[in-house]
């Protein structure tokens, strides 16, 4: 098993909304449940001036809120790991004093030069705080070769907060800039999304249970869908979003991620090196629509001004204050998905996301084709709704449910659908961490499988794109207010799956 090796963790957008309620908390956890070396530091980096203590004592109230279990002994204990730097890390400037703290912060708490960066920031900056890394001299892990005693060489590396990339071009651009600086195996592409306990477990629902793994392909499996529904708006981001839209800001990071465990062939090791590749090999067998095939592949929308009960919200998505008049940025996304391989030829996987939907949840779907032979066809009870399914609920619950039909008691023969449920919280009385901990232990411990590789994140923006760019137009007409808050989606999102004679699970 991996160690925890000391390092100081670099936040670069200290002051950011991201550090503040997801990373500080997560780490806070991690610290409580001793997965941190004792030695291990935290030093955040933003352009706002502040004190050790006084970023101490803004991180404090979110720790209490967010974290779970907060303790204020223990919160004492794992203050003293936080540690604040004021500077604007695009600029040469602040990488002298910077170096300078840095290494007065090693030979204090004994962290042997090894560096985690976490690139917290805005998605623009990233290139050049790359580059000022390099410029820097802060990294020489890919010199180490040349070293008398290699195992003795400090590392230095790097996690980068998606959106890795808006679009194909620049997560090359990004990918490319990265190689100048880090070694691939230093690079630490995030989605908080793996860190979930439920996605985990799919590899070993999959591959640790004879029950499944052999009848997990075209011949058994009708079809898959994929969810992620949101209750909320886009809040206070409108220009933000509109840039963005479900496709960029889930599908082609959580979803696809959630897409690739449930679809890849199974790696020959639990290693990251064959997990790893195992994912880039089935998102590079995405067939990708042409042209003409787009509109029907997949069903766009934006949320109107008004409810499922004709009554008036906030307003239509294309009326808020930030986003463009004319905007065709979706706020739902569903999209048909197809493999070009041995294991899913024929078989479709549907992918949902979108804002102002009827209910919260994330959660994978794997409908089973009905036996070859139906010898109850004319029986009561039998054949009905989806009767062999596999329901994955990753959120806001965290179970396994698996339906399948039975005899009901009594005289005579009628069937009904049952579900076997197994609930985590319930069975293993345990509450789920910040996604986020696990992940940052995992960098610092250098285990990269559950981290996306370079290919395998320039294979999903190619794979995405054609429902992006210009071949999406056709899809994009009438966009504008076609689907009611609180509903499931616009009427085209149905008529996806329909026209294949399916229907989504839209259960709440």
């Amino acid at each position: 098993m991996l160690t925890t090796d000391p390092c100081i963790l670099v936040i670069f957008g200290a002051s950011g909304d991201l550090t503040s309620r997801k990373l500080i908390p997560a780490m806070y956890e991690m610290h409580v449940l001793g997965q941190l070396h004792p030695s291990t530091v935290i030093l955040g980096v933003s352009r706002t001036q502040k004190t050790d203590d006084g970023w101490r004592d803004e991180l404090r109230a979110w720790v209490e809120k967010q974290a779970k279990g907060f303790d204020a002994t223990k919160w004492v204990d794992f203050a003293k790991r936080l540690f604040y730097f004021a500077g604007d890390a695009v600029k040469s400037e602040c990488y002298e004093p910077l170096q300078t703290r840095l290494a007065q912060m090693a030979e204090e708490r004994g962290t042997r030069g090894n560096l985690l960066f976490f690139l917290s920031v805005a998605e623009s900056l990233y290139e050049p705080i790359i580059e000022r890394i390099d410029e820097a001299g802060l990294v020489v892990e890919g010199k180490r070769w040349c070293s008398i005693d290699p195992a003795a060489k400090s590392w230095q590396r790097i996690i980068v907060e998606k959106p890795f990339g808006h679009d194909s071009a620049s997560a090359s651009s990004l990918n490319r800039c990265l190689g100048r600086a880090f070694e691939e195996e230093s690079i630490y592409r995030i989605d908080h999304y793996l860190g979930k306990e439920l996605v985990q477990s799919m590899l070993v629902l999959r591959f640790a249970n004879s029950i499944f793994e052999p009848i997990w392909n075209q011949q058994y499996i009708d079809h898959v869908q994929i969810t992620a529904a949101e209750t909320v708006t886009v809040g206070q981001r409108t220009a933000f979003y509109d840039q963005t839209g479900a496709i960029r800001d889930m599908i082609q990071s959580h979803l696809f991620q959630i897409l690739a465990f449930v679809a890849m062939e199974p790696p020959s090791l639990y290693t990251p090196e064959n997990v790893r590749q195992e994912k880039i090999k089935i998102i590079d067998a995405i067939a990708i629509p042409t042209a003409d095939e787009v509109a029907a592949h997949c069903a766009l929308g934006q949320f109107a001004a008004e409810g499922k009960d004709g009554a008036l919200k906030e307003g239509a998505y294309h009326e808020l204050a930030g986003v463009a008049p004319n905007s065709t940025t979706e706020t739902y996304a569903a999209i048909k998905v197809h493999f070009d391989n041995w294991r899913w030829a024929g078989t479709p996987f549907y992918i949902r996301s979108g804002k102002k939907l009827a209910a919260k949840k994330t959660e994978v779907v794997v409908q089973f084709k009905p036996p070859a032979a139906n010898l109850f066809r004319k029986v009561t009870g039998f054949g009905g709704e989806a009767p062999n399914r596999l329901v994955i609920e990753i959120a806001p619950k965290e179970r396994f449910n698996l339906r399948f039909e039975v005899k009901v008691p009594g005289f005579g023969l009628r069937g009904a659908n049952v579900d076997m449920q197994l609930d985590y919280a319930d069975r293993f009385k345990a509450d789920p961490v910040e996604a986020y901990g696990p992940l940052i232990v995992d960098a610092m411990r250098g285990d990269q499988t559950l981290f996306k590789h370079r290919i395998e994140v320039e294979g999903a923006w190619n794979a995405v794109m054609p429902f992006l760019d210009e071949r999406s137009a056709v899809a994009r007409a009438g966009i504008h207010a076609n689907y009611a808050c609180g509903s499931w989606g616009p009427k085209s999102a149905d008529e996806l799956l329909a026209r294949d004679g399916r229907a989504w699970r839209n259960e709440a």
